[in-house]
Protein backbone atom coordinates (compact mmCIF):
# COMPACT_ATOMS: atom_id res chain seq x y z
CA UNK A 1 0.00 0.00 0.00
CA UNK A 2 1.17 3.76 -0.55
CA UNK A 3 0.29 7.04 0.61
CA UNK A 4 0.99 10.60 -0.53
CA UNK A 5 0.49 13.43 1.64
CA UNK A 6 -0.26 17.03 -0.12
CA UNK A 7 2.19 18.62 1.68
CA UNK A 8 1.09 22.22 0.54
CA UNK A 9 -2.29 21.47 2.25
CA UNK A 10 -0.71 19.68 5.47
CA UNK A 11 -0.60 22.60 8.45
CA UNK A 12 1.86 20.40 10.58
CA UNK A 13 -0.92 19.14 13.17
CA UNK A 14 1.00 16.52 13.81
CA UNK A 15 -2.40 14.25 14.44
CA UNK A 16 -0.49 11.70 11.88
CA UNK A 17 3.07 11.73 13.63
CA UNK A 18 0.97 10.65 16.80
CA UNK A 19 -0.85 8.07 15.46
CA UNK A 20 1.82 6.30 13.13
CA UNK A 21 5.22 7.31 14.49
CA UNK A 22 7.31 5.00 12.32
CA UNK A 23 5.30 6.56 9.14
CA UNK A 24 5.30 10.33 9.73
CA UNK A 25 7.92 12.66 11.59
CA UNK A 26 7.78 16.54 12.01
CA UNK A 27 11.43 18.25 11.10
CA UNK A 28 11.65 21.93 12.81
CA UNK A 29 8.07 22.86 13.45
CA UNK A 30 6.64 22.91 9.60
CA UNK A 31 8.36 19.84 7.36
CA UNK A 32 6.65 16.67 7.39
CA UNK A 33 8.61 13.95 6.37
CA UNK A 34 7.19 10.36 5.53
CA UNK A 35 7.30 6.79 4.14
CA UNK A 36 5.37 6.46 1.18
CA UNK A 37 5.32 2.81 1.06
CA UNK A 38 3.38 1.55 3.80
CA UNK A 39 4.18 -1.87 5.77
CA UNK A 40 0.75 -4.00 6.25
CA UNK A 41 1.67 -3.92 10.07
CA UNK A 42 1.50 -0.09 9.98
CA UNK A 43 -2.07 -0.44 7.60
CA UNK A 44 -4.17 0.36 10.37
CA UNK A 45 -2.01 2.98 12.14
CA UNK A 46 -1.90 4.93 8.85
CA UNK A 47 -5.73 5.18 7.71
CA UNK A 48 -6.31 6.02 11.15
CA UNK A 49 -3.75 8.80 11.06
CA UNK A 50 -5.39 9.47 7.41
CA UNK A 51 -8.72 10.28 8.87
CA UNK A 52 -7.68 12.15 11.93
CA UNK A 53 -6.27 14.61 9.38
CA UNK A 54 -7.48 18.17 10.57
CA UNK A 55 -6.95 19.31 6.43
CA UNK A 56 -7.38 15.87 5.00
CA UNK A 57 -3.53 15.79 3.10
CA UNK A 58 -2.99 11.96 3.95
CA UNK A 59 -3.99 9.96 0.48
CA UNK A 60 -4.14 6.40 0.95
CA UNK A 61 -4.24 3.25 -1.42
CA UNK A 62 -7.03 3.87 -4.25
CA UNK A 63 -7.08 7.61 -3.51
CA UNK A 64 -3.14 7.69 -3.97
CA UNK A 65 -3.98 5.88 -7.67
CA UNK A 66 -7.04 8.35 -8.85
CA UNK A 67 -4.60 11.23 -7.99
CA UNK A 68 -1.58 9.44 -10.20
CA UNK A 69 -3.73 8.99 -12.84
Amino acid sequence: MRIVVDLTRCQAYAQCVFLAPEMFELHGEEALLYRPDVPDEQLERVRQAAAACPVQAILVGEAVSACAG
